[in-house]
């Protein structure tokens, strides 16, 4: 057999709980921060807790997305650590692509989260903390998600850096979740956004009345 030609049943190893804990974290973690921000939205929970000071709900909501997300890096880490390696995915051109992707990936997450600030990026419009107009630059001029296709690119990054067809599987996984999740994010922000320009045309129009 030659060094490329292996059993699709031998590339990925489904046995493993780690490979499946690491799908089930990838999955919580988008489905956790939408249901406790919707909840925030809806009934203000997390400001109640912390005695009607939004900004800090918000700030704690963030670390904790935080603190779930290097938890969830940490379990792929580990599956990948546990999956068959490929030997096409080991050569060198493989790795210099995993190094771009790692990087391309940290820019559009860090660009990002540097042109929203804490609060815009961890979903502080639910918080009724909103941002006075759209962002349109980088990386936002490239895509309206780099949050979402930065972390996919780096997940992807270290599949490739490992060798793990696993970690191919679960990157695909990890694209599939995210899209699910903007299905749901997208129109709801935009929802959030319009309520706040009707709500100041409301007010404009009564300025001009009286």
């Amino acid at each position: 057999m030659a060094p490329y030609e292996i059993p699709a049943s031998e590339l990925v190893d489904l046995s493993r709980n780690s490979f499946w804990i690491s799908a089930a974290s990838i999955a919580f973690n988008p489905l956790f921060w939408n249901i406790v921000a919707r909840q925030e939205y809806h009934n203000k929970i997390l400001t109640n807790l912390f005695g009607g000071r939004r900004q800090t709900a918000c700030y704690a909501l963030a670390a904790t997305i935080f603190c779930l997300g290097l938890v969830r890096d940490f379990l792929y880490e580990r599956a990948l650590r546990q999956q068959p390696s490929y030997p096409l995915l080991e050569q060198p051109e493989s790795k210099w692509l995993a190094y771009g992707l790692i990087a391309s990936g940290n820019v559009l997450v860090l660009s990002s989260t540097w042109a929203l600030g804490i609060t815009g990026t961890f979903l502080g419009d639910y918080f009724g903390i909103l941002m006075d107009d759209i962002v349109t630059g980088f990386p936002f001029n490239v895509t309206d998600a780099p949050m979402y296709y930065g972390s996919t690119c780096s997940f992807l990054g270290t599949a490739l850096l490992y060798g793990k067809p696993a970690g191919l599987l679960l990157t695909a996984w990890v694209f599939a979740v995210y899209q699910v999740a903007l299905t749901y994010e997208n129109p709801f922000t935009a929802a959030i956004y319009a309520k706040r320009d009707r709500e100041r045309a409301a007010k404009g129009e009564g300025k001009k009345v009286r």
